[in-house]
């Protein structure tokens, strides 16, 4: 039975109405009946809760998660759409991210201009045939084009490399060697690399030749395979 909670009159357990005074019994309940629990019902909120997005072509078209009620963005958000900016899910605000497995990264932009893939065993041998001369060229070539790759115009150039490294007695090149190291990391978007410690340590043992090949081979592979 359902007892009225208006004028405390029983009615049938069917009963939408109550009979003396016409109240409804939407949230009634009978005697000794415990209250239910409300029913959740995932809908489409935009703060303090999560968001469902049933757009594919909206941006986000899974959902997204708000962990302060009182912000907009809290928690999470992940966007159903493998192949889109983002191919898994992110956080915009406070939170952590992950890149989706499809996500592709754009390749990186380099000003090429004027710089051409050169032939590092040619190199190596012209350098070789003419007493270290053609080195000389060499470094001062692949100075400048790093520092054009890397987007340091203003670094020192080749020719000064040598002047210094030539009034220091070699002591300047071995600097050198160091900042080609962090300039190519900088260039390969490693920016945790190991490649100044490992051009110095070459330039140390007297195999300066080798860290040259080794510069010139991060330039090649920034530059077009027909250039």
């Amino acid at each position: 039975m359902k007892i009225c909670q208006s004028c405390g009159a029983q009615c049938q357990d069917t009963a939408r109405f109550c009979v003396n005074c016409g109240a409804p019994f939407e949230m009634m309940r009978s005697p000794g009946q415990t209250e239910p629990e409300k029913e959740t019902i995932p809908d489409r909120y935009e703060y303090g809760g999560w968001q469902q997005g049933g757009d594919p072509n909206s941006q986000y078209s899974g959902w997204q998660q708000s962990g302060d009620p009182n912000s907009q963005y809290g928690g999470w958000q992940q966007s159903g759409d493998p192949n889109g900016h983002y191919g898994g899910w992110q956080d915009q605000y406070g939170g952590y991210g992950q890149y989706g497995p499809n996500y592709n990264r754009p390749a990186p932009q380099y000003n090429t201009f004027g710089i051409h893939r050169r032939s590092i065993a040619l190199a190596v041998v012209f350098t070789i045939i003419t007493f270290g001369i053609y080195g000389i060229y060499w470094m001062i070539r692949i100075n400048d084009e790093v520092n054009q790759l890397a987007d340091e115009p203003e670094a020192t150039s080749g020719g000064l490399v040598f002047l210094f490294s030539l009034i220091t007695f070699g002591i300047y090149s071995f600097y050198w060697l160091y900042k080609m190291g962090e300039r190519c990391d900088v260039i390969r978007g490693e920016w945790n690399g190991s490649r100044s410690i490992l051009y110095l340590i070459l330039g140390l043992v007297g195999f300066s030749i080798i860290s040259y090949a080794l510069i010139q081979d991060v330039i090649n592979k920034c530059l077009p395979m027909q250039a």
